[in-house]
């Protein structure tokens, strides 16, 4: 959303779009683990979109979109969940 309406989801709507996510993969989390990710993740976004022009920005969210599908392979989606998995670990 940041890079295509200046705007930043709030944690409720990460925590929504989580749930969405997990459904499709037939997994649930509790809300306050969602609401977590989700934090997690807005912080990860924000580092991110510091240090990205606005092109490369669409281009990263794009990739992350397509690796929404399981049959996606990228490796720059495959760095950004060990990242994630690296901030959940450290959390």
């Amino acid at each position: 959303m940041f890079y295509e309406h200046g705007q930043w989801l709030t944690e409720a709507q990460g925590a929504s779009f989580i749930a969405d996510w997990l459904r499709r993969s037939e997994r649930s989390l509790p809300l306050a683990d969602r609401r977590q990710l989700s934090a997690l993740s807005d912080g990860l976004a924000r580092r991110i979109a510091g240090t990205l022009s606005r092109e490369a920005g669409l281009y990263t969210a794009h990739e992350m979109m397509e690796a929404l599908d399981p049959n996606y392979d990228s490796d720059l989606a495959r760095s950004m969940m060990d990242e994630c998995a690296r901030l959940l670990d450290a959390d």
